[in-house]
C-alpha cells in the first residue's frame, strides 16, 4: 500500500509540474509565437520521416515512385494533417467557441487567447517548412501560385498570431483548408494508378462541392461579415486592415481560377467513365 501511494503521489507531482511547464512556458504569452512555430515545423519534419517508413513498408507502390513522387508523397502527407488540425480547429472558433460571438462586448477583431495563437502559430510552422521545400525542389512541388499562396499565408497568419488582430477572419480564411486532404487523395490515387477507379470519380464530386462550400460560398460568408462588422474592422491598425482586405480578395481570385480547373477536370473524368 505504501508504495503504491509514493507511486501515485509521484505521478501526481510530475503531472503537476509538466502542467506547471506547459503554462509557465510553452503556453506563457511571451513563449507562445516561439514554441508553437517550432512546433509546427519539427511537427512537419517527424510526419514526413515517419511517412516515408511507413509507406515504404505497408504501401507496394510507394517503392515504385521516382524519388520525387516519393518527395511529394510525404509531403502531402504533412499537409493533409495539418488541413485536419487547422480546420478543425478553425470551425470551434468560428462556430462554436465564444471567443468571437457577438453576445459579448468588446472589438472581435482584437480577441484572442492562448489557444488561438498557439493554433496559428503551429500552422505558421507548417507554411514555413512547406515553403521551404517548394524553393527546395522547385518546381516540383508547385509552382509560382504556390509560393504566392504561402507568402500570403505566412504573412497574414504571422501578423494575427503575433498582434492578436484579425484573428477571426484568419480562421475563417483557414477553413478553406478543409478541400487539402481531398486533393491530396486525388494526387495519391493518380500516382498509384487509379485513376480511373471509382473511388477517383466520387473523390472528384467531394472536391468540387468542398470547394464550392469551403473556399467559395465561405469567402462570400467573410465578406459579408466583414461588411456587416466593418466599424470594428476599421480599429484595426493599417497593415492588419490590409491583410484582412486583401489577402482574401487576392485567395478568393486564386480559388476561382483553380475552382474552373476543379470542373474542367471533373467533367473529363465523367467522360472517361461513361
Amino acid at each position: 500500500m505504501l508504495v503504491s501511494e509514493q507511486a501515485t503521489m509521484g505521478i501526481t507531482l510530475y503531472q503537476n509540474h509538466a502542467e506547471q511547464l506547459l503554462k509557465d512556458y510553452v503556453l506563457a504569452d511571451s513563449f507562445i509565437p516561439c514554441t508553437s512555430i517550432i512546433g509546427g515545423i519539427f511537427a512537419s519534419k517527424v510526419v514526413y520521416d515517419l511517412t516515408q517508413t511507413i509507406s515504404a513498408i505497408y504501401f507496394k507502390s510507394y517503392a515504385s515512385l521516382s524519388k520525387m513522387q516519393r518527395v511529394e508523397w510525404n509531403n502531402r502527407a504533412i499537409s493533409t494533417l495539418h488541413a485536419i488540425f487547422i480546420t478543425t480547429i478553425s470551425l470551434y472558433f468560428v462556430f462554436w467557441s465564444d471567443l468571437f460571438s457577438d453576445q459579448f462586448a468588446g472589438l472581435i477583431t482584437l480577441r484572442c487567447s492562448q489557444l488561438s495563437t498557439f493554433a496559428l502559430g503551429v500552422s505558421v510552422g507548417y507554411f514555413l517548412a512547406d515553403l521551404g521545400m517548394i524553393l527546395w525542389f522547385y518546381p516540383a512541388l508547385g509552382g509560382f501560385e504556390y509560393v504566392i499562396h504561402h507568402l500570403l499565408s505566412i504573412a497574414a497568419v504571422a501578423y494575427a498570431m503575433l498582434t492578436g488582430e484579425g484573428q477571426l477572419y484568419t480562421y475563417m480564411v483557414l477553413i478553406s483548408e478543409t478541400t487539402t486532404p481531398g486533393i491530396n487523395l486525388r494526387w495519391y490515387l493518380d500516382a498509384t494508378g487509379k485513376r480511373r477507379s471509382r473511388a477517383y470519380v466520387i473523390n472528384g464530386v467531394v472536391i468540387f462541392f468542398a470547394w464550392l462550400v469551403a473556399r467559395i460560398i465561405l469567402f462570400m460568408y467573410l465578406f459579408y461579415h466583414f461588411y456587416l462588422h466593418y466599424d470594428q474592422v476599421q480599429q484595426l491598425r493599417s497593415f492588419g486592415l490590409f491583410l484582412v482586405s486583401v489577402v482574401p480578395l487576392v485567395l478568393t481570385v486564386m480559388n476561382l481560377m483553380w475552382f474552373a480547373k476543379i470542373v474542367k477536370g471533373l467533367k473529363k473524368t465523367i467522360a472517361k467513365t461513361q
